[in-house]
């Protein structure tokens, strides 16, 4: 039975989630403050967290990124902000999806058990390696010869997807489902963007990469 860690200082909200996730055989935490949810994460270690960013005493993308740094986990956000900016800005901070409030229970919940599907991960002798870049997927490093270079959290989730199947061809719908969630599958631009950014960090030629193939329409590859 998974464990559920809701964060929200709305009392309606929070109670009609505790009584839908218990319904669907949950484990459900609760907590209607930042500090309190962090407490309860170091403590329970939920399988999943559901995280409003409007808390009343730390600011959301903080508790976010805390929540990341000790939590092995995904999280989903639930925000009442629309912007795309401030979507993009919870992704990048490690959220694994972000649903806009009012939103429909079983949407959640679907994308709730989506989250909770996610691979294990693979063992590996030897990291991967890209151009000079030794890859370490656990310890989220790419190590070169000038030292680390830095990747964003979303970066670091299209790149393990990548490193998971050397070799073969891994579909965009596929990436965006599992990075961005179900809603974002048509948003190929996304994808452009970021696997530009990651080319120019990490292949030594990025108008000719070697290792971080775009299969014209249909996805992208990773080539040892």
């Amino acid at each position: 039975m998974s464990s559920v860690l809701l964060v929200d200082d709305d009392p309606l909200l929070l109670r009609t989630l505790r009584i839908n996730l218990s319904a669907r055989h949950y484990t459900v935490l609760t907590a209607h403050s930042g500090q309190e949810a962090l407490a309860t994460a170091e403590h329970e270690h939920p399988d999943a967290v559901l995280l409003d960013l409007g808390l009343p005493d730390l600011g959301g993308v903080d508790v976010l990124q805390r929540l990341r740094a000790c939590l092995d986990a995904p999280i989903i956000v639930l925000s009442g902000r629309t912007e795309p900016e401030e979507m993009i800005r919870a992704l990048d901070a490690g959220a694994d999806d972000y649903v806009t409030k009012p939103f429909h229970p079983d949407e959640l919940f679907a994308r709730l058990r989506a989250v909770l599907r996610r691979p294990p991960r693979l063992v590996r002798e030897h990291n991967p390696r890209i151009g000079e870049y030794e890859i370490d997927t656990e310890a989220a490093t790419a190590t070169g010869p000038a030292g680390n270079v830095r990747l964003t959290p979303t970066e670091w989730k299209i790149l393990t997807l990548l490193l998971a199947n050397p070799g073969h061809l891994v579909p965009g719908r596929q990436i965006l489902r599992e990075v961005w969630g179900p809603t974002a599958e048509k948003q190929r631009n996304y994808l452009r963007v970021y696997l530009a950014g990651l080319r120019r960090k990490l292949e030594p030629d990025p108008a000719h990469p070697r290792h971080l193939i775009t299969e014209a329409g249909m996805g992208y590859r990773y080539e040892p």
